[in-house]
């Protein structure tokens, strides 16, 4: 991704200039990945550990389903956690996705979750209450039964691409707002057509 698109050295474009922007979000994991459909609605995909390698096909699917129907111009994805445990196993998923993304020809943004959680919060260690406590307060809207944060997650994704692409849902702190100039954006004619 990186030698791909090179990191961006100005600021988010002035708002309104994506009109129409399709985004979504994706916080992608093995047992439980949050998705924001580009219309705003959240889901969770569930995958069960006795089901073993078979969940990769289970998320590719439902994502590429999704990247069917709703033609995303961007996807937003949380970055690879850099030395948890897990890693390894939520890079399988990775791997599922953005194959399917290279398919469909959608470009996408990796964020790192620090990064995410100051955008939203303004504080880069948030908590997942802190994140929901954010959403509700910028747009009122609620994750009831997303106990690990991970439909609230996609949607601060969907947020961040909006927003870095100069169509914010709502309006942000410009201090929190300029935290995204650390994301690796694909180039804005390659998303914007």
């Amino acid at each position: 991704m990186s030698a791909l698109f090179p990191a961006p050295t100005v600021p988010a474009p002035a708002a309104g200039t994506a009109p129409g922007l399709r985004v979504i979000g994706l916080d992608l994991s093995l047992t439980s990945t949050g998705v924001a459909l580009p219309d705003g609605t959240t889901y969770r995909i569930r995958t069960r550990q006795a089901d073993g390698d078979a969940r990769l096909g289970v998320i590719r699917d439902l994502i590429t389903r999704d990247l069917g129907e709703d033609r995303p111009h961007l996807a937003v994805i949380e970055d690879l956690p850099r030395h948890a445990m897990g890693a390894g196993v939520t890079a399988m998923v990775h791997g599922v996705v953005r194959a399917a993304l290279a398919d469909e020809g959608i470009p996408y943004a990796l964020v790192v979750p620090a990064t995410l959680k100051a955008f939203a919060c303004d504080n880069g260690r948030a908590s997942k209450d802190d994140m929901a406590a954010a959403a509700y307060l910028a747009a009122g809207v609620k994750f009831p039964g997303d106990p690990g944060g991970d439909q609230c997650d996609a949607w601060w994704l969907r947020a961040a691409g909006h927003d870095w692409y100069g169509a914010p849902l709502f309006t942000l702190p410009a201090a929190q707002r300029a935290r995204l100039a650390k994301v690796q954006w694909p180039p804005k004619e390659a998303v914007i057509r």
